[in-house]
C-alpha cells in the first residue's frame, strides 16, 4: 500500500525525521490560508504518481491569491490519470544541496538495503551506478551506528550535516522495520543552511502486514480502470504509453512489455487476462483496453490449457458485436493454433507466430508508419 506524501511526512515527523512546515488543504481557501500563515510556499498535488511535477501538479508562490487560484485548478482535476483531492502546502526550502536516501527490500539478497546518493532530486534509475551507495542490512542486528557513519562517509559528507544524515538513516530504518515497509524514500533530502530536511516522502507498506497496523490509513491507489479490472478479476496496471497490451499470464505479459520498449514503443497498460479466455472475459478486457484510446492493441496468447481456437472465437465474436476501432496485432501459438489463425483470418486479422514480430508490428502501427 502506497501512502500519499503528506501521510509519509506525518510518519517521518513521528519518527524524528525533519520535514518542512506545512499542512493539507482540501479547498482553495484552505490553501490560501496556509500560504498566508507560512509565507513562501510550494503547493503539491497529492496523488500516487512520481510524475506530478512534469504534469504541472507542483507550483511555487508567496501570494495567498495565487495559491488559491493554483489549488483551485488542481483540486478535482485529473493528473496522471488520477483525481486530485488534496494538496500539500508547505514552506519553500532554500536548497543548498540535494541527496537521495532510501531503504527498500533487495529481493535477490532477501534483506533490506540502504540506497543513497549525493545526486538527489532525480529518479534513482537515472543516477549512474558508481554514484549510488548500496549497503545491505542484516536484519538480525538491524541498522547500527557504524553503518550510518560509513554511508555518510561514502556520500562525502562531514561535520554537523553528516551527523544529521546519519541520525535520519537510523530513524528511517526504525520506521521501515516497525511499519513493515517495503520502501521508505526521501528524494530529495535537502541541505538547507545547517539543517537537513526531508523535502519529499515516498512510503510503501507491505499489504500482507496491514493487519498489524490498524492505525495506518487505508489508501485506495487504483485508477478507475484498475478498479474495474480488479472487480473483474483481471490483473491490470495503467502505464503511460499508447500500445494496449493483453496476454495470458504475468510472465508473458511482462515479456511483451519489454519487447515493446525494445522496439522503441511504449505500453499503455499491463493486462494479464489469465488462463480463461472466454468471450465475456475477452470482451471486458478489450473494453478496458479501448477506454484509454490506444494507437494499437497487441494481444499475445500462448495456448496451453487455453486453446487458441477458443481465444480466436471469442475475439471474432467481440469484434463482430462491439467493433474495435483501432488496429489489432495478435500473436497466437499453442494448442489448436492453426484453427485459431484460420478463424482470425476469416475476420480479416493476420496473426503472428513469433512475439518479437508482433511487438515490432504494433510499434510500427503506433508510430503511424
Amino acid at each position: 500500500m502506497k501512502l500519499y506524501e503528506y501521510m509519509g511526512k506525518e510518519l517521518f515527523a513521528k519518527y524524528g525525521i525533519p520535514v518542512p512546515e506545512g499542512g493539507v488543504a482540501t479547498t482553495s481557501e484552505e490553501a490560501a490560508a496556509l500560504t498566508e500563515k507560512i509565507g513562501s510556499v510550494v503547493v503539491k498535488s497529492q496523488i500516487l504518481s512520481g510524475k506530478r511535477g512534469k504534469a504541472g501538479g507542483i507550483g511555487f508562490t508567496d501570494n495567498p491569491s495565487e495559491a488559491r487560484e493554483f489549488a483551485g485548478k488542481l483540486l478535482g482535476s485529473e493528473l496522471c490519470g488520477l483525481i486530485v483531492e488534496k494538496v500539500l502546502v508547505e514552506k519553500k526550502l532554500q536548497i543548498d544541496k540535494e541527496f537521495y536516501l532510501a531503504i527498500t527490500v533487495d529481493g535477490a539478497a532477501k534483506k533490506p538495503v540502504i540506497l543513497a546518493s549525493a545526486q538527489g532530486g532525480m529518479d534513482i534509475e537515472d543516477v549512474p551506478e558508481e554514484h549510488i551507495v548500496k549497503m545491505p542490512i542484516d536484519v538480525t542486528i538491524g541498522m547500527q551506528p557504524f553503518m550510518t557513519r560509513e554511508a555518510v562517509r561514502r556520500l562525502g559528507v562531514t561535520g554537523p550535516v553528516g551527523k544529521q544524515i546519519a541520525a535520519i538513516l537510523l530513524n528511517l530504518y526504525k520506521m521501515f522495520s516497525e511499519l513493515d515497509a517495503e520502501l521508505v524514500e526521501i528524494n530529495p533530502l535537502v541541505i538547507s543552511g545547517e539543517d537537513v530536511i526531508a523535502a519529499d516522502a515516498k512510503v510503501t507498506i507491505d499489504d500482507d502486514a496491514l493487519f498489524r497496523h490498524k492505525d495506518l490509513p487505508v489508501v485506495e491507489e487504483r485508477t478507475d480502470a484498475e478498479k474495474k479490472a480488479h472487480d473483474l478479476g483481471l490483473s491490470y496496471v495503467e502505464l503511460d504509453g499508447n500500445i494496449a497490451v493483453m496476454a495470458n499470464g504475468a510472465g508473458i505479459t511482462m515479456a511483451t512489455l519489454d519487447l515493446i520498449q525494445y522496439y522503441g514503443g511504449a505500453a499503455a497498460n499491463f493486462l494479464d487476462a489469465g488462463g480463461g479466455a472466454g468471450e465475456e472475459q475477452t470482451a471486458k478486457a478489450l473494453e478496458l483496453l479501448l477506454s484509454k484510446n490506444p494507437k494499437a492493441i497487441l494481444i499475445n496468447i500462448f495456448g496451453g490449457i487455453t486453446r487458441c481456437d477458443d481465444v480466436a472465437n471469442a475475439f471474432a465474436s467481440v469484434k463482430k458485436n462491439m467493433g474495435i476501432p483501432v488496429p489489432v496485432v495478435i500473436r497466437l501459438v499453442g494448442t489448436n493454433e492453426e484453427k485459431g489463425r484460420q478463424i482470425l483470418r476469416d475476420t480479416g486479422i493476420e496473426t503472428y507466430e513469433f512475439m518479437h514480430e508482433a511487438a515490432a508490428k504494433a510499434v510500427e502501427i503506433a508510430r503511424g508508419n
